[in-house]
């Protein structure tokens, strides 16, 4: 069964139709052309999905893309402006927080997110909850809130000190979604 569905994807309103069984992952890379979101695992347990679903991060490999009809979705390639770089991708750059890059998108688009939902106040499991929300988060917060991303190279210490540029630079970072 086929459904038409419209997603606002990267800034662009996109009207299209899709079978109801077919993923957002599926819709944004078949559909849509957009490359960004890579299909790691396509379970849910890698994160190279990764893309941010009304600003929170999702696995979009896991989503029916007819559950999201409406929905504003940004993925890594729409983060930056027309001119400049996030400064979550920037920082990336700046601290090689990747090797082969195929994780990157989805890292970014979660480090993005997450640095939102600390924002918010939401916990971790190491969260010790005395620091006011706002505060940058430390190495071991950082790496307890990204580990739903893998990398297959193993560039985590450039991931976080990536993130921690991010976020002593940009603090508003956290704001944008």
């Amino acid at each position: 069964m086929d459904a038409e569905i419209t997603l606002h994807v990267d800034g662009r309103e996109r009207t299209f139709t899709v079978d109801t069984r077919t993923t957002l992952l599926d819709a944004l890379r078949d559909r849509l052309g957009n490359t960004s979101p890579k299909k790691g695992c396509d379970h849910g347990q890698c994160g190279a999905c990764t893309v941010l679903v009304e600003g929170r991060r999702i696995n979009s490999c896991l989503a029916l893309a007819v559950a999201h009809d409406g929905a504003t979705l940004t993925t890594a390639a729409g983060l930056a402006d027309e001119t400049d770089l996030h400064p979550m991708q920037r920082a990336f750059l700046d601290q090689d927080g990747f090797q082969c890059g195929y994780c990157t998108p989805g890292q970014i688009c979660s480090a993005v997110g997450m640095l939102q939902e600390a924002n918010a106040g939401h916990p971790s499991a190491v969260s010790t909850g005395d620091g006011p929300t706002g505060t940058p988060l430390n190495d071991e917060e950082i790496r307890e809130r990204m580990s739903g991303n893998l990398c297959r190279c193993g560039a985590y210490v450039n991931i976080v000190a990536a993130i921690n540029q991010a976020q002593q630079a940009a603090p508003q970072v956290r704001q944008e979604s």
